[in-house]
């Protein structure tokens, strides 16, 4: 238990951050060489550049071949080979690890993982310079939501899962009075079983901070994991799974108690989410596969993120610059491919009041153009918060959407001072009617935003309500300087249940969310099943198998 007693002040402190929820972290979020370093960016990028057009160096069960799947949205040739594993292979080899995870116990594997979390953590400029790579990401965002955030998710995840099995006791003696006769007593012993073996799905655009909550709380709640990461993101996941199984070996376990699975083919993904021995699934990506991971893997529980309709409902405004800063800067921030990113800005039709006057629809629009242009005018600036588009098909639906409604905004491709063939874009706005349903009404993932006029304020709080409650979201955000207004979002966000922001104008933006404080989804809309990080999160990852047997009454006093 060595582990468990070196990280318990960590553990402790996380614990108490759960209860408290205010600002807390130990993993500062700022690169600064005090911190990380004087050579630590520098020795983490030379870590990756080592990587690159080699084989990855990692050896698991059932390699048929080696693949390179990734494709840099800088330009940047990536080109590591992983290995191409047989999927029955790799789910044999996390059976055959289930028992000594599971002899481990509760103590023994938070102790393990706190250990392996603490090394990620050392390895931040590394994790975070694979993540800008293989996303598109801005080198500060992948620093901060690659590496500490992302940590800052995965012990939370811990922290849970050690709260939910420390309510189990490991034993009892049950004593039951029989009146005249003796009494029944019978000593009783609760073990906590993990379901089975864990896959984890990571997605294109967050492949740490999506992929570590299921990853650390499968393996804390005893479930080998098998890490199947987006195609075009693997470098920061592979990474992420040879820290935790050289931990693991040290510890005497089996390194293939984590083990990462990487198929060109589709049918490889469908028969490892559909194996009988595969207990959960955690994925993040499009409703479409998501969808079909419930309806067809139903022998796993599945933890599903998927697409939703993030919305913001401006009714007025004290603080007009500001406001318009604040979403401009949400909008732009890595090219609006960000699960929480606002797409519908619902406005009155007949403009809001607001402290520079009353503003017309028209004029809205206009203004919040400028301020994405203004943002994007320093291209230093532009290109470290837009980061680089991550797909084509992204870049397929930005020219789609500036074909619908009015163009309030067209999209910009701009220069890279490093790197001259990234795709950088500036967003699309594009007004519509309140009757164009059929476009705003679904997601359009990536930098694109439309600007909804509604019939009244009123008929705001109405399109969102209906928007929501069919398509979800993961944000909601409002501006009015109407305390009743307010208190209808308040009721909306209740209804739909989507977490809500009001009048966010400072720097905290509406696609940001805190580790320990805020709740990453509800759980409770279509848009996601399950919410980062509660502990229903965790709690059904485990079972409490119990032996019993009689005993003798203890000896009267």
């Amino acid at each position: 238990m060595h582990l468990f007693d070196t990280h318990r002040a960590l553990l402790d402190g996380a614990l108490d951050a759960l209860t408290t929820r205010g600002h807390w972290t130990p993993f500062p979020e700022s690169p600064s060489p005090k911190v990380y370093g004087e050579t630590g960016q520098a020795d983490g990028q030379a870590a990756v550049s080592a990587l690159q057009g080699k084989d990855y160096p990692l050896q698991q069960p059932g390699e048929r071949a080696r693949v390179a799947t990734e494709r840099s949205p800088y330009g940047v040739a990536v080109d590591v080979r992983y290995p191409d594993c047989d999927v029955h292979a790799l789910v044999a080899a996390a059976e055959a690890a289930e028992p000594a995870l599971q002899a481990l116990g509760p103590q023994g594997r938070t102790g393990v993982l706190l250990e392996a979390l603490m090394r990620i953590h050392r390895r931040s400029h590394e994790i975070a310079h694979a993540v800008m790579l293989t996303t598109g990401q801005g080198p500060m965002m992948a620093f901060q939501a690659g590496g500490p955030h992302a940590q800052d998710r995965a012990l939370e995840a811990i922290a849970y899962a050690w709260k939910a099995m420390a309510d189990v006791p490991a034993q009892a003696i049950w004593n039951k009075p029989q009146g005249k006769n003796p009494p029944l007593v019978m000593q009783k012993h609760y073990e906590i079983v993990g379901r089975g073996v864990a896959l984890v799905i990571g997605c294109a655009t967050f492949p740490t901070w999506n992929t570590y909550p299921g990853l650390f709380a499968a393996l804390a709640t005893g479930n080998p994991v098998i890490v199947k990461p987006h195609p075009n993101a693997v470098l920061p996941a592979a990474i992420s799974v040879s820290i935790l199984r050289d931990v693991l070996a040290e510890q005497g376990l089996d390194p293939n108690t984590v083990t990462l699975a990487l198929s060109p083919r589709a049918e490889d993904t469908q028969a490892l989410a559909t194996h009988p021995a595969v207990a959960s699934i955690d994925f993040t990506g499009s409703t479409q596969f998501g969808q079909w991971l419930i309806g067809n893997a139903r022998q796993a529980r599945v933890y599903a993120e998927m697409a939703g309709v993030n919305t913001v409902i401006i009714e007025s405004t004290d603080q007009y610059g500001a406001m318009l800063r604040n979403i401009a800067f949400t909008l732009s921030l890595y090219s609006g491919q960000m699960c929480t990113t606002t797409q519908n800005i619902l406005i009155p039709r007949g403009g809001i009041a607001t402290d520079e006057g009353h503003k017309s629809f028209e004029q809205v629009g206009a203004d919040l153009a400028a301020a994405v242009t203004e943002l994007a005018s320093n291209p230093r600036v532009a290109t470290s918060v837009l980061g680089a588009v991550g797909s084509p098909d992204t870049l397929a639906r930005m020219q789609q959407a500036s074909g619908k409604g009015r163009l309030v905004l067209a999209s910009r491709a701009l220069p890279h001072p490093e790197f001259p063939t990234a795709q950088i874009h500036t967003p699309v706005i594009v007004a519509l009617e309140q009757t164009d349903g059929a476009i705003y009404g679904n997601e359009c993932f990536g930098p694109v935003s439309y600007l909804v006029a509604t019939d009244s304020g009123a008929a705001s709080l109405d399109v969102a309500r209906s928007t929501l409650l069919a398509h979800g979201a993961l944000t909601l955000g409002v501006y009015s300087t109407d305390r009743g207004y307010i208190d209808q979002a308040i009721a909306l966000g209740r209804r739909t249940r989507v977490a809500l922001s009001i009048n966010l104008t400072q720097g905290v933006f509406v696609n940001q969310s805190a580790a320990f404080s805020d709740y990453h989804a509800t759980g409770g809309n279509p848009a996601a099943n399950a919410s980062y990080t509660s502990l229903a999160f965790v709690a059904d990852r485990f079972v409490v198998v119990q032996r019993r047997e009689h005993v003798a009454a203890p000896a009267a006093a």
